[in-house]
C-alpha cells in the first residue's frame, strides 16, 4: 500500500504544531528562566502555566509525528523506523521533565508567598535556580541532541525512499548533525544555547521541519514502488 494522503496531512500538521508550541513555550517561560528573583517576587504564574501547556502540546506532537510516520517508514527500513519512534518518545520524555521543573518553581514561589513573613529568601532562590538549571539541561538534551539524532534518521529514510523531494531531505541531513554539533559546543561552554550562534545552528532544522510540513500538507508523499523484503529484488514488469 502506498502512503495515504491523510497520513501526510496529519504528519504535516503535527510538525507545524511542534514548531509553534516550541517557540511559544520558550517565550512564555521567560520570567522564570531569566528572572533570578521570580521565586520571591509577585510572579507571572498564569503566563508560565500557559507555557507549560504549550510544551505539553509539543511533547504530544513530537510523539504523534513518530507514531504517524511509522507505518510509512517501516516499509523502507523497519529497524530505523522503530528507532525514529523511540527517539521521538525519548525527546518527549525529556521535554516533560523540563515542564515539571518549571512548574516546581511556580509551586515554590506560591509557597514562599504564603509564608513570606517568616521565610528566608536565599535558600528558596537557590532551589529555584537548581530547578531552572534542570530545565536548561533538558532544553539542551531534548530539542537539540535527541532532535538532531531523530532528524538524521528521518532525513536518511526520506532521502533513500524519495517519498519527498531530495532537497527537502537534504535540509534534515544538514540540520541534524549541525544542531548536535551546536549542542556539543554549548555543553563545553563555547557559547550559550540561547544566543546568535545557537540560533543560527538551529535554523536548518527549523527550515527542515517547516519545509517538510508544508510539503506534506500541500502535496503529500511522492509515489514510490513497493518495498522489497531484505535480500529479495523488487519484481520488474516486462
Amino acid at each position: 500500500m502506498r502512503p495515504t494522503r491523510g497520513t501526510a496531512t496529519v504528519a504535516g500538521v503535527l510538525f507545524l504544531v511542534t514548531e509553534i508550541t516550541a517557540i511559544g513555550g520558550l517565550v512564555l517561560y521567560g520570567p522564570v528562566l531569566k528572572g533570578a528573583d521570580y521565586v520571591t517576587g509577585s510572579g507571572a504564574d498564569g503566563r508560565v502555566f500557559l507555557g507549560a501547556l504549550f510544551e505539553l502540546l509539543l511533547a504530544a506532537a513530537v510523539v504523534g509525528t513518530g507514531v504517524t510516520l511509522y507505518p510509512v517508514l517501516r516499509r523502507q527500513h523497519e529497524g530505523a523506523a522503530l528507532g525514529y519512534v523511540c527517539a521521538r518518545l525519548l525527546e518527549a520524555a525529556v521535554i516533560v521533565v523540563g515542564i515539571v521543573s518549571v512548574l516546581s518553581v511556580v509551586t515554590l514561589r506560591q509557597d514562599f508567598a504564603a509564608g513570606a513573613a517568616g521565610s528566608d529568601a536565599a535558600p528558596v532562590r537557590t532551589v529555584a535556580r537548581a530547578l531552572v538549571a534542570v530545565h536548561d539541561w533538558t532544553f539542551l538534551l531534548g530539542p537539540n541532541v535527541v532532535l538532531g539524532a531523530n532528524t538524521l534518521v528521518l532525513a536518511c529514510l526520506l532521502y533513500r525512499s524519495r517519498l519527498v523531494p531530495r532537497f527537502v531531505a537534504v535540509l534534515g541531513l544538514v540540520g541534524g548533525p549541525l544542531i548536535c554539533a551546536s549542542a556539543t559546543a554549548v555543553l563545553f561552554g563555547v557559547y550559550e544555547q540561547v544566543s546568535t550562534a545557537g540560533s543560527l545552528a538551529a535554523l536548518p532544522v527549523f527550515a527542515w521541519e517547516v519545509t517538510l510540513a508544508v510539503r506534506l500538507l500541500a502535496k503529500g508523499f511522492d509515489p514510490v514502488g513497493p518495498a522489497a523484503p531484505a535480500g529479495r529484488p523488487v519484481p520488474v514488469a516486462a
